[in-house]
C-alpha cells in the first residue's frame, strides 16, 4: 500500500521536477494555472490525505532523529507562500517544525558572508526546517537590484562579472553538503502569473481585512516582472541538481499549489522512509517490568 501509494505521489510530482542540467525557460515550460485534471472538490479531499501522510511520517522522522529536511520556499509577492505554510503544514506537531522567514537582511547579517543568516536558521535532525524565502534571494532579488550587492560590502574582486555564476555553484557545494549530512533539500517555486498577482493585489486593496498585506513597494517590484522571470529561469538551470531538486509548482490555483507542495514533501519524506527505533531485548524486558510494575498499582 505504501509502495502503492509512493508511486502515485512520484507520478503526480513528475511534471513539476525542473529536470537537472536542463535549460529553463519558464514562460515556455510552466504553465501557472496547469491543475492536471483535477476538480477543486476533488482537491480539498486530497489536501486532507495529504496532511495525515505528512503527519505520520513526521512522527517518524523525529523519532529516528538521524535525518532532517529544509525546504525552500520561493515566489514572488501573492503566490501564496504564508498559505501553503499554514494549510499543508496544519496537521504537524510544532515542535517538529522551524519556519524562518528571512527579510532585508540587518547589521549584523551584513557583516558576514551571504549564506551565514541562513546557516543559522536550518532544521536540526529529527526536525522539518521551512525557509519563507531563503538563500536563493541572493541571487534573485540581489540580481535584480544589484545595489543591494553592495550593501553586502564585499571586497572588489568578489563582485566581478562571474559573482552569480560563482554564487550558483557556491549554493549547489553547500546543499550538497548538506544532503551528505542527512538533510534533504527541496526546493519549491511557486509560479504566479501576472495576471493572477493583479488581481491579488486589488484584493488586498480592496479587502479590510486584507489591507495590512499591501505596500506600495509589492508595486514597484512588479515592475521588475520581466527581470524575476529571467532571473528564476537562469536560477532553475544553474541550481536544478539531483541532490537538491527544484520543483516549479503552478500558484495561480491556491487550493492546487498546496497539494503540489503536500505532494512535494511527501515525496522527500517517503524517500528519507524514516522508521519508528526499535529496542534492545534488555530494554524491551525493562518496558514489561515497567508495565508489570504499573498493573501491581491498581487498587
Amino acid at each position: 500500500m505504501a509502495d502503492t501509494r509512493a508511486r502515485r505521489i512520484a507520478r503526480f510530482i513528475e511534471p513539476l521536477r525542473v529536470e537537472p542540467g536542463s535549460e529553463v525557460d519558464l514562460e515556455e515550460d510552466f504553465d501557472p494555472r496547469y491543475k492536471a485534471d483535477i476538480k477543486k472538490h476533488e482537491g480539498i479531499e486530497l489536501l486532507r490525505e495529504g496532511v495525515v501522510t505528512l503527519a505520520e511520517y513526521q512522527a517518524r522522522l523525529a523519532a529516528q532523529d538521524s535525518r532532517g529536511v529544509l525546504v525552500c520556499l520561493q515566489a514572488l509577492d501573492a503566490a501564496g507562500k504564508d498559505g501553503i505554510i499554514r494549510h499543508v503544514m496544519s496537521g504537524l506537531n510544532p515542535q517538529g517544525v522551524r519556519v524562518s522567514s528571512f527579510k532585508v537582511p540587518s547589521t549584523e547579517e551584513l557583516g558576514h558572508d551571504y549564506l551565514w543568516r541562513y546557516a543559522r536558521r536550518l532544521p536540526g535532525r529529527g526536525e522539518i526546517g521551512i525557509f519563507n524565502r531563503s538563500h536563493y534571494e541572493e541571487v534573485l532579488v540581489v540580481r535584480v537590484h544589484p545595489e543591494n550587492l553592495d550593501r553586502q560590502r564585499l571586497p572588489a574582486e568578489a563582485k566581478g562579472p562571474d559573482v552569480w555564476e560563482r554564487r550558483y555553484r557556491e549554493i549547489n557545494d553547500w546543499e550538497r553538503y548538506l544532503t551528505d549530512n542527512g538533510f534533504s533539500v527541496v526546493k519549491i517555486f511557486l509560479n504566479l502569473s501576472r495576471e493572477e498577482q493583479r488581481r491579488r493585489f486589488l484584493r488586498r486593496i480592496d479587502l479590510p481585512e486584507k489591507n495590512w498585506k499591501f505596500s506600495a513597494a509589492d508595486v514597484r517590484e512588479r515592475g521588475y516582472w520581466d527581470d524575476y522571470q529571467r532571473a528564476f529561469s537562469e536560477v532553475l538551470s544553474a541550481t536544478g541538481t539531483e541532490w537538491a531538486p527544484w520543483y516549479v509548482i503552478p500558484a495561480d490555483r491556491k487550493w492546487f499549489a498546496r497539494i503540489c507542495a503536500a505532494a512535494v514533501l511527501g515525496h522527500t519524506l517517503m524517500q528519507i522512509d524514516p522508521q519508528y527505533p526499535t529496542v534492545s531485548p534488555d530494554e524491551l524486558e525493562a518496558l514489561l517490568t515497567a508495565r508489570r510494575d504499573l498493573e501491581r498499582e491498581v487498587q
